[in-house]
């Protein structure tokens, strides 16, 4: 999702969000360090590569990929564990944004999955954006004809929601 599957990278969220930053006046740099179709384990392997930039703040979107793939939860909050754990080391602020699981994976599999974000947020004490696909998952309008991936359009809503959660976080660095 971070990637920007199917979009320019000018209509990706980093841009997407690197934009609305700057229509508001902050003069930040938004890298997007998303690959289409990576999981949790993905991200925590490239992570020191990610941190090559030495960012102040580092949003974390992973996981989506790991429930389409029915992954184990509990492998994805290890890896998101030491995502956080990294970042909490290298005195980096991290925002964590959650997803949901597909209710058709059941309901010990989805309840399971949801429930690894808040958790780690609480556990960090880190900023927490429940869900990134907020107000866009399931509107035809707003995603791409797989509907999964967000078009232009929801991106902008995507990143119209996350904004108070981002300059948030940025008015307290």
């Amino acid at each position: 999702m971070t990637a920007g599957y199917g979009l320019s990278l000018e209509q990706a969220f980093p841009a997407q969000l690197e934009d609305a930053l700057r229509q508001k006046g902050y003069n930040t740099r938004v890298i997007n360090a998303g690959i289409s179709g990576d999981t949790s384990a993905g991200g925590a392997a490239r992570l020191a590569w990610s941190l090559a930039d030495e960012p102040d703040i580092v949003i974390v979107q992973l996981g989506g990929n790991d429930a389409l793939r029915g992954l184990d939860p509990h492998q994805t909050r290890k890896n998101l564990a030491e995502i956080l754990t990294r970042l909490r080391q290298d005195d980096i602020q991290a925002i964590l944004i959650g997803m949901k699981a597909p209710r058709n994976l059941g309901e010990d599999y989805y309840t399971s999955f949801d429930k690894l974000y808040p958790e780690l947020a609480a556990e960090f004490q880190i900023a927490f954006y429940p869900f990134f696909l907020e107000g866009v998952v399931g509107r035809v309008e707003l995603n791409q004809a797989d509907g999964i991936h967000p078009n232009p359009a929801g991106v902008e809503v995507i990143v119209k929601n996350f904004l108070p959660l981002m300059e948030t976080v940025l008015k307290s660095l």
